[in-house]
């Protein structure tokens, strides 16, 4: 029996029978959902692409105040996740992901009024980089609802290029912002540029260009897009909090993604902070010119390992990821002890971008896991929950930056690897493992 719908809502839609599976339908949901998502990922690190270059345009904030400034977004994300994490099974897939790219609108206008008048008051921008995290917040909803879409066979496949696709959102709002800076876009001479030195900066471009493919989000969402017959109350999804995978898979979401996020987040600002002009080697280095590979090459290692996991399964591939990370973290943390030239910048950098291309392999590994050894239904809110936790990522490491040195905080985070990597092996990834996914 082929799948039917009625008002928009695929009434027999079972994806594990092929007879009630349209393929079509999963691939264009997850297509549309996805460009959103990655518009999504745009927003939230706007602040993080906008920080570096304030000072330069008139604002006098000081080291502590940039960390904050980007820590915001992963703070309101957290909380938003778990707001978004139960809207799958209760508005559907159209609603979630059309009015979730109209919201995205909200911050980016308020971005690019504030950053045209220096004057703007602090508690100001905190509020306009709290709004941003409804960027990172709707993760916890497209991907559990595209989890709907796809069999368990392709959840691995599905889920890693969603996520790893939408994760590019981080780099490309580094990348393109300071190739948007450097010219007054079309229509919009109006706004004069900040005079600083190598020529003129326009740093509200980064904030009003991509409203247009928002709007453009939206309206694919509420003509393309079909609903589920998924339903459930919030209050009969939080049955997953009785499951104890529920939590172990968040401490591995942490584990993968909250470092991910975390250090993508506040890449620039530390390389700035230790290396640029404004630390103390004062070498000439500037965070913007790296800051967008962090995302870059985790988001499409994330990409690339999905079809992996769902070979040789997601817990393998989350062990190796946690051990990697452990071992990157402590040779960071050693060439920020004591630094001493450019060759300990090169080596930093070298140790970080191979720890975020371990979190690619971790974030594809544990989206593999939670659909695997999980009720569909339960792996969806899980997939949700931990997604939550672990976007507090970029607040937490922006804290601890502002308040503990580079060094004490690397190290921290690989200790905090090596027993991740322990319950990993343990509970999902050894021969015999109570869950192997």
């Amino acid at each position: 029996m082929a799948v039917t719908q009625r008002k928009g809502t695929l009434v027999n839609w079972d994806p594990e029978n092929p007879d009630t599976w349209s393929a079509t339908l999963a691939w264009k949901t997850l297509a549309i959902s996805t460009y959103s998502l990655t518009l999504a990922f745009c927003v939230w690190f706007l602040v993080s692409a906008l920080a570096p270059r304030l000072n330069d345009v008139g604002f006098d904030l000081t080291k502590g105040q940039l960390y904050w400034l980007t820590s915001m977004p992963g703070l309101s994300c957290g909380f938003l996740r778990l707001i978004y994490m139960f809207m799958p099974a209760t508005i559907g897939t159209r609603k979630l992901v059309g009015i979730s790219s109209l919201l995205y609108i909200i911050p980016m206008l308020g971005w690019f009024f504030a950053v045209q008048n220096p004057d703007t008051p602090y508690w100001w921008l905190l509020c306009l980089a709290f709004l941003c995290g409804i960027g990172g917040g709707s993760f916890s909803g497209y991907m559990p609802s595209t989890g709907f879409f796809f069999p368990k066979r392709l959840s691995g496949t599905a889920l890693g290029i969603q996520a790893g696709i939408g994760n590019l959102g981080m780099s490309i709002i580094q990348l393109a912002s300071p190739l948007l800076m450097g010219f007054g876009l079309l229509g919009m001479t109006w706004v004069a540029p900040a005079r600083v030195e190598g020529g003129d900066l326009y740093i509200v471009n980064p904030a009003i260009f991509f409203i247009p493919w928002c709007l453009l989000a939206a309206v694919l969402a509420f003509t393309q897009l079909k609903d589920v017959p998924v339903k459930a109350s919030v209050r009969e999804q939080l049955d997953i909090f009785s499951n104890p995978d529920t939590w172990l898979m968040t401490l591995m979401y942490v584990m993968t993604f909250g470092t991910f996020s975390g250090f993508a987040a506040q890449f620039g600002l530390m390389i700035n902070n230790n290396f640029g002009e404004s630390s103390p080697l004062k070498l000439a280095v500037a965070g913007a010119s790296y800051a967008f590979l962090a995302p870059l090459i985790g988001s499409l290692v994330r990409v690339a390992w999905g079809p992996l996991c769902d070979k040789y399964t997601g817990g393998l591939w989350t062990f190796v990821s946690g051990v990697g990370q452990a071992v990157c973290f402590a040779i960071a943390g050693y060439f920020t002890l004591a630094p001493e030239g450019m060759g300990a910048f090169w080596g930093f950098l070298v140790a970080m971008l191979a720890m975020f291309f371990f979190t690619g392999l971790g974030n594809a590994g544990t989206f593999k896991q939670m659909p695997m050894i999980m009720p569909k239904r339960q792996a969806g809110g899980a997939i949700g929950f931990t997604a939550a936790v672990a976007s507090f990522g970029p607040f937490f490491v922006g804290i601890a930056l502002s308040s503990m040195s580079a060094t004490a905080w690397l190290w921290c985070c690989a200790a905090f690897c090596v027993v991740g990597s322990c319950v990993c092996w343990f509970c999902y990834a050894r021969p015999g493992a109570p869950a192997r996914g």
